[in-house]
């Protein structure tokens, strides 16, 4: 969902481009293995499905990114778990029915919402829309470094704690501006990547944030430029990894057929952008230009979790908005990657042509033992029409695949 451009943007394969929830149900996936073949199984996950079907305030929008406050991304969440779930273009109502008129909401282009607990619980479950001087809603984040026009704003990337930089909150930030690009088809252009660091204990609107101004929005390949923060792995012991190796593995896509790149920093260097290191195939570089896709086909928001075993696990849209869910397995955050498996069919493109699917990742910390929650967004190429008919279309649903 984006402004009165909304139908040209929410078609671009960029990740944040940007009914009801899909019915619980179980699929079978045939992995081929040397004794022969396993059965994997996804099932739905309709109680988190419901946390988002919402009668006021928030009722639909895309991105949600989840982060414990506690920077433990891997170790399961208690009931004294804080997350926060960062989300991207969102509307908001005062009261939502089964249908609803243009005047009656707004959008807002990012916001943020609270769980305490790992359970999805609506009485633990609260979002923060941040208002202005007139008591509307608006966007939470807004551009505010030197190269911010007075017209842009942010979609939203990924985000953790860096328990080694004071608990410091990190979120990563694409500054965009709606544009007339001649000989597009699209009428936005996406002009960097930020990183935003909250203070431990800051609360929205967040008032003591930092914003910083990265160089990693590069071309790759004579194409598609990469756009890092599309997920991020924290593979050190204080996020609970099980083989940890002390670095923080930043995620990014871009280039031909939606590569995937893959940095990596100290945690303590996370600031020092000239102490990224880019996977350039069986070496790592400081040139972000000598980055190499390690893996294609993905969703420009994903996500890539340590299991048990100490293997990894990536989990995305396939090729972007296709309406399948793909996992792929590799011993380390860099590949070589093991063949993608399909595990989850995305069927609202059923129920209308117009719907269509993108952005699957995983939530590990809020997920069960041997399991893998995972959710992708949901959204249509005739928005200002469908959602007035069917104002909860445009949200998050979740399954479980299980590992």
């Amino acid at each position: 969902m984006r402004t009165k451009s909304t139908l040209r943007q929410i078609t671009s394969l960029f990740a944040l481009i940007l009914v009801y929830s899909c019915s619980p149900r179980l699929h079978e996936a045939v992995v081929p293995t040397a004794s022969g073949p396993q059965i994997s199984r996804s099932a739905g996950a309709p109680e988190w499905d419901k946390l988002l079907h919402r009668n006021k305030g928030w009722f639909g929008g895309d991105g949600i990114f989840a982060v414990p406050l506690n920077g433990a991304e891997y170790v399961q969440a208690t009931e004294k778990t804080k997350t926060l779930f960062i989300f991207s273009d969102s509307v908001v109502a005062d009261s939502v029915g089964e249908t609803i008129r243009r005047k009656d909401f707004t959008m807002v282009h990012n916001c943020v919402a609270y769980l305490d607990g790992s359970e999805p619980d609506p009485a633990k479950f609260s979002f923060f829309i941040n208002k202005d001087d007139k008591g509307n809603p608006t966007s939470l984040f807004v551009p505010n470094t030197p190269h911010a026009g007075p017209k842009d704003y942010y979609w939203m990337g990924d985000g953790f704690v860096n328990v080694e930089m004071d608990s410091t909150l990190y979120i990563f930030a694409y500054p965009v501006k709606d544009t007339i690009i001649p000989g597009s088809f699209f009428e936005f252009d996406q002009l960097g990547v930020n990183l935003i660091a909250i203070p431990k204990g800051s609360k929205p609107p967040f008032k003591e944030q930092r914003q910083l101004e990265t160089p990693f929005y590069f071309p790759l390949e004579d194409w598609k430029k990469v756009t890092m923060g599309s997920g991020i792995v924290v593979n050190t012991s204080w996020a609970g990894a099980p083989n940890p190796d002390g670095y923080i593995y930043i995620l990014g896509v871009g280039g031909l057929d939606n590569g995937l790149v893959v940095a990596r920093v100290k945690p303590k260097e996370f600031e020092q952008f000239d102490k990224w290191q880019f996977s350039c195939g069986t070496e790592w570089s400081a040139d972000y230009r000598k980055a190499r896709p390690v893996t294609r086909m993905m969703s420009n928001e994903l996500s890539m979790s340590p299991m048990p075993d100490g293997r990894f696990v990536l989990a995305h849209q396939v090729s972007g908005i296709e309406n399948e869910v793909g996992i792929q397995i590799s011993k380390h955050p860099a590949g070589p990657f093991f063949p993608m498996h399909k595990v989850w069919t995305c069927r609202e493109w059923e129920q209308d042509l117009d719907y269509f699917s993108y952005n699957a990742k995983g939530f590990p910390h809020l997920s069960k033992p041997g399991e893998l929650l995972i959710s992708y967004n949901v959204n249509s190429f005739d928005f200002w029409t469908d959602i007035l008919r069917e104002p909860r279309l445009c949200r998050p649903r979740f399954f479980r695949v299980k590992l």
